[in-house]
């Protein structure tokens, strides 16, 4: 855990690192992600409630996943097969006092989508919030290079699982709870090196929309939010030595953001404070408008 005040998140650089496989591991990253500040003091936002996050084992998700907990609500973390992050993980959000469950498997399949969410309503009697989170990306020069198969899974991954989830959650939720899905500034302002998956965080934008028009009338909300550069350990383990020196020095704040920038977002969207909120997405960028 690393668990650090604002200004040394701002003084905070990116020691370039490989890792041989995705979604990335976090115990190999150096320095570890920031996930949480110690301004955060939790006031009961989410009190009662139980969230399903999506990829929670590290990045984005670990950070929401803690926001959370520290805001009173009981956690199901999704993940792949990062054990050991997904367990320590676990052991940091049971010390705000409230349950966490680990849920092990690939959300591009359909069936265990489905399942996932049962279990979630057996082992805690109910979902309010789901963070949709999890993702994957493939650094390629060109379209010409990007493979029928990596198509495929990067939209099955991204996208696809999405929807699955949705459905399977749709039926468990009321008046009150929110659905949340993690787009990408390229969604918006597109990226030739991330082609497939720029596509697919178009998509999401497309069908958070959508469906806040669908559960409007059944009082779900439906937001997202769309991070810039945020070092996590998907990014050594997708990206080269020269694109993770560059990575996020470019924005006007000149650098890249921590999970821990993106927490305050997704509880404003999970809580009573976006009551009036559907449809939309908070954009955490560093400054990296949407027209640059």
């Amino acid at each position: 855990m690393s668990k650090l005040d604002e200004q040394t998140i701002l003084s905070n650089g990116v020691t370039p690192q490989k890792q041989s496989e995705q979604p990335g591991v976090e115990k190999e990253m150096d320095p570890i992600p920031i996930y949480e500040l110690e301004t955060h003091v939790g006031s009961g936002k989410l009190k009662g409630k139980v969230a399903l996050i999506t990829g929670g084992d590290s990045g984005i998700g670990k950070a929401v996943a803690i926001g959370y907990a520290k805001e009173g609500a009981d956690i199901a973390i999704a993940y792949l097969n990062e054990q050991e992050d997904a367990e320590n993980t676990k052991k940091r959000i049971e010390q705000e006092g409230v349950k966490c469950t680990l849920h092990a498997g690939d959300v591009a399949d359909e069936a265990f989508c489905n399942q996932l969410v049962e279990d979630v309503i057996q082992q805690h009697g109910k979902l309010n919030i789901l963070v949709n989170n999890a993702a994957r990306q493939e650094v390629k020069n060109s379209v010409l290079e990007i493979s029928a198969e990596q198509l495929k899974r990067t939209f099955d991954v991204n996208f696809f699982s999405m929807v699955y989830l949705t459905k399977a959650a749709i039926p468990h939720l009321s008046v009150g709870d929110s659905l949340i899905y993690t787009a990408s500034i390229n969604a918006y302002v597109g990226n030739k090196a991330l082609i497939d998956y720029t596509s697919t965080k178009g998509a999401i934008v497309s069908f958070t929309r959508s469906i806040a028009q669908e559960l409007a009338s059944k009082g779900i909300r439906v937001n997202g939010v769309a991070p810039g550069p945020i070092w996590t350990p998907l990014i050594p383990a997708t990206m080269t030595t020269d694109l993770q020196e560059s990575f996020g020095v470019s924005t006007p704040l000149g650098r890249p953001g921590q999970p821990a920038d993106l927490v305050e977002p997704y509880i404003l969207l999970a809580s009573e404070g976006s009551a009036y909120m559907t449809g939309q997405f908070i954009h955490v960028n560093g400054g990296q408008y949407m027209s640059s």
